[in-house]
């Protein structure tokens, strides 16, 4: 039997302890250590291993008060490269207090519920390290300990959770004599959640003043590792933390800890006999630069892992799409205008663009085209092909990094546009049809087009679903389309409800150049005849057929029609 696959376990423990396969990142350890920095804080995208990172990092540190449990943890680590690096790092293990927060459960509907979350996680660490601060509550105050108490309760007020890691790490610091490591997950979650929902400016002054009081005037702090997708800006959130050490997608250091490799997803896939796929794995989930590191998108490669290891010819999905909101992606094509619209179509069709990359604040995600890129970046939607220096400022070549998110901007793409179209009216576009006026036809078509968003690496299929899309809102026609029932007849068929009325018979073309538009609308318009599709609607009875013909060309299209 192979190890299972740990698809959705982020507990370090449970995969050790239950045989799943685990990728060794156990040097981010070693890494740590050697740079001594303060706060550190790790920016990648969502599911790119930073959660199963922080647990690890807790079984490697953690006196847990219990000598026998300490000496299991130090087991987990049995065979994994951080144990061949010597005393100096493995006399590190089971030395220190750790807090182990996650902001994840905060991204709720309002301030109310997310700020009940964070006390409840809060609440849920101080009751995990209970029993010690029970025991040796003598070294303690009886108002720390009864402070103490409270947070574990759920019983202190706002300012008692603003100031509860500083005082945990006050009391732990009594109790054992060391500082206490504090591991933060997710800590920009409620700040996503809080700007979309309404309520941003009031967790911003909250998560900052946190911050303030455990992070910068901490005494009893040996180092922290706080982890997030976004870098926002040091202004906003950091305040007076001129010991944060921000270890972006940008940082050399640090760079194969999280995603996978390519010689590790290549051992993974020859583990489990499905090697033959790598192409696939490749195309699909590789492309992201971290500092100089290649890397692979670690969840949906185990996920894809997970379908091949059943069905060896499973195709590849947009896994990634289904682990968070994707919002960022909505408020960018919403608010885009024509030149962010023209750059979006660019890296679709597999082009580049260079931005210079901000720290940013949610608030300033609409300020300006590069914000918005900076968001993307950040949050994994586009990856660094090259970076150069220019006028005194660091540039990055991006692009879209893989099929998974190309698929992901599509998918967006279109459900963005199929809003449009419900709310927009037609009714001049199916008169012009039933008219037989191809020039206003022609000119409302282009109009649309010149709105929309548009990929060519799969043109035709993107044209047809454009037209149908509007087609299919009138309410007096019934819309068929044959290319996705793929049996080889005219793309589009729009008829009456009942057989006395109108009926259309339309074919698309992609032209090559936009001189050609004309005669590929011909030419469309031609084929409806030499194929005899009308057949199709005679035999269900129906005697006004009209016969279409419009080419396409980016922002431009021609419309024929047939005689009458």
């Amino acid at each position: 039997m192979k190890r299972p696959l740990p698809v959705g376990v982020e507990n370090f423990e449970e995969i050790v302890k239950s045989g799943y396969y685990y990728i060794d990142k156990t040097m981010l350890i070693k890494e740590l250590l050697d740079l001594k920095g303060k706060v550190n804080l790790f920016t990648r995208p969502r599911r790119f291993g930073k959660t199963l990172n922080l647990s690890m990092l807790r079984y490697f540190f953690e006196d847990t008060g219990d000598t026998e449990r300490n000496n299991r943890n130090k087991e987990l680590f049995q065979g994994m490269k951080i144990m061949e690096e010597g005393e100096s790092y493995t006399g590190q293990m089971g030395m220190y207090p750790v807090m182990n927060l996650t902001l994840k459960s905060a991204k709720q509907e309002s301030w109310e519920n997310a700020y009940f979350f964070i006390q409840r996680g809060i609440a849920i660490e101080f009751d995990r390290h209970r029993g010690i601060v029970e025991r040796e509550k003598a070294k303690l105050t009886p108002e720390e300990y009864e402070s103490y108490m409270n947070i574990a309760g759920e019983r202190a007020d706002e300012k008692g959770v603003l100031s509860s890691l500083q005082l945990f790490c006050r009391c732990l610091y009594k109790i054992t004599g060391n500082k206490t490591v504090i591991l933060l997950d997710e800590y920009d979650v409620p700040l996503e959640s809080a700007y979309f929902r309404g309520y941003y400016e009031k967790m911003v002054d909250f998560i900052r003043s946190m911050f303030e009081l455990s992070l910068k005037t901490n005494d009893y702090l040996q180092f922290a590792v706080i982890t997030g997708c976004l870098r926002i800006s040091k202004e906003s959130i950091f305040t007076g933390l001129n010991h944060l050490n921000v270890v972006s997608l940008l940082d050399k250091r640090y760079s194969e800890h999280f995603g996978f490799t390519e010689p590790e997803v290549k051992r993974i896939m020859t583990y489990y006999e499905v090697e033959n796929r790598f192409s696939t794995m490749k195309e699909w989930y590789d492309g992201y630069l971290i500092g100089d590191a290649q890397v692979y998108n670690p969840w949906s490669v185990i996920k894809f892992l997970y379908d091949l290891y059943a069905d060896c010819n499973a195709f590849p999905r947009p896994y990634w799409i289904n682990t968070s909101s994707n919002d960022i992606i909505r408020e960018l094509i919403v608010s885009a205008d024509r030149e962010i619209k023209g750059q979006i179509e660019t890296l679709l069709k597999g082009g580049t663009l260079d931005i210079q990359v901000h720290e940013v604040t949610h608030e300033d995600m609409c300020g300006s085209g590069e914000n918005l890129w900076s968001f993307l970046y950040f949050t994994g939607y586009l990856t660094k092909e090259s970076e150069y220096f220019k006028e005194s400022c660091i540039y990055l070549r991006v692009r879209i990094p893989n099929t998974e998110v190309k698929t992901i901007y599509q998918n967006t793409i279109l459900k963005w546009m199929q809003g449009i179209i419900k709310k927009a009216n037609f009714h001049d576009l199916y008169r012009a049809m039933e008219d037989g006026n191809a020039e206003k036809m022609t000119d409302i078509l282009n109009r649309q087009l010149f709105d929309t968003i548009s990929f060519y690496d799969n043109a035709e299929n993107f044209y047809h679903g454009f037209l149908t899309g509007i087609l299919s809102q009138s309410e007096n026609y019934l819309v068929k389309s044959n290319r996705e029932s793929g049996n080889g007849r005219s793309d589009i068929i729009v008829k009456s409800p009942s057989l006395r009325g109108r009926s259309f018979i339309i074919e698309v073309k992609v032209s090559d150049f936009i001189d050609d538009l004309e005669a590929d609308a011909q030419k469309a318009l031609r084929q409806i005849y030499e194929k005899e599709y009308q057949e199709e609607l005679r035999a269900e009875g129906y005697r006004k057929i009209d016969c279409c013909g419009i080419a396409f060309y980016r922002k431009d299209c021609e419309v024929r029609f047939g005689e009458r």
